[in-house]
């Protein structure tokens, strides 16, 4: 850590307020992010230059944002609930500010803005996706975000479960953490139903096919403590290509909890209530229309569109592994 907690506790509680300071940046930072300190000036004039009504948004989302990230530089996630207070504040708040700017914009009407329950699943979802995926390059970091009341039933350590004589355990406990995340999905699915511009569509439900497709690649997969999971390029291309409309994407989330369904074993813990969620997934994806898309838009313009939402999800992924970067770096 090169920015020591008595300055960096301060800073994130005040983050907020440095968007309305022209000539604020700060030059002590040795970490590998650090050109968004030092140019920051760049940054904020853009902020000053939106309406009042995103400033407000992003401000808010800002503050709330570094309070969480002040409060979870001293400490490790130790329960469920801590886990999903810390992707609230990595992820959740960043689909409630998204949320709300789609809502602002008149893109979407005011519920989608106003439902910030839904807004904070969207988030979580994807954030429990990327933690429980990067177990074992976080173990190789330093970085730990699996919740210690679920590992702490499978290993004295956590560290302890990419042990190879650990291996049944491991798998156990990862196929309880990925049902946790799978409780999420009604909430996507309910969320995306909502939404009526196209392009805002196609960016709000490519990461989330992304990331239902993936824990279908993890679950029961010894392959987590082993090395790195990944769908394949041609996957992640039919993910974004068939996207497009809320019947396709309930069509998409149906074929990957069958696909762990399939692989669910008869002696894991989690087994029961793995079950009881696809349950849930399986009533609220049954097809029922036709999956023609919204509104009929050129090739051209839905590539394009594809093609953002893509970049813009990459581009978010990035700064939420870098939250998670700032955020160890304070416990270290």
């Amino acid at each position: 850590m090169t920015i020591s907690l008595d300055v960096k506790v301060p800073m994130l509680h005040e983050f907020h307020s440095y968007l309305y300071q022209p000539e604020w940046k700060y030059m002590e930072s040795k970490e590998k992010d650090r050109q968004v300190l030092e140019d920051f000036p760049t940054i904020s004039m853009e902020f000053r230059n939106l309406s009042k009504v995103y400033q407000d948004v992003i401000s808010d989302i800002c503050h709330k944002m570094g309070v969480g990230m002040a409060e979870f530089l001293e400490k490790k996630v130790d329960s469920q609930h801590e886990w999903d207070k810390y992707c609230h504040y990595v992820a959740g708040l960043v689909g409630i500010g998204l949320s709300r700017l789609f809502s602002a914009s008149e893109l979407e009407d005011a519920i989608v803005g106003q439902d910030t329950e839904l807004a904070n699943s969207m988030g979580l979802f994807l954030q429990k996706t990327n933690i429980i995926r990067d177990y074992l390059e976080d173990q190789m970091e330093g970085r730990e975000f699996w919740p210690r009341e679920v590992w702490s039933r499978y290993a004295k350590k956590l560290s302890d479960l990419a042990k190879p004589e650990n291996i049944d355990m491991a798998v156990q406990c990862l196929n309880e953490l990925i049902t946790n995340a799978l409780h999420h999905v009604p909430d996507v699915l309910t969320y995306l139903s909502r939404l009526k511009n196209q392009t805002v569509f196609n960016f709000c439900a490519i990461p989330q096919v992304m990331a239902i497709a993936t824990l279908a690649a993890c679950y029961n997969n010894k392959q987590v403590f082993r090395g790195v999971v990944k769908i394949r390029k041609g996957q992640a291309v039919t993910l974004m290509m068939d996207a497009t409309n809320i019947q396709a994407v309930k069509a998409i989330m149906y074929q990957y909890v069958e696909e762990i369904f399939q692989k669910i074993p008869s002696t894991d813990p989690s087994s029961n209530k793995t079950r009881q969620i696809i349950a849930s997934i399986r009533a609220m994806s049954l097809p029922s229309g036709p999956m023609a898309s919204r509104h009929h838009y050129s090739p051209i313009y839905l590539s394009c569109a594809m093609l953002l939402a893509a970049l813009s999800w990459q581009y978010l992924s990035t700064i939420s592994k870098a939250t998670e970067d700032y955020v160890q770096a304070g416990e270290n």
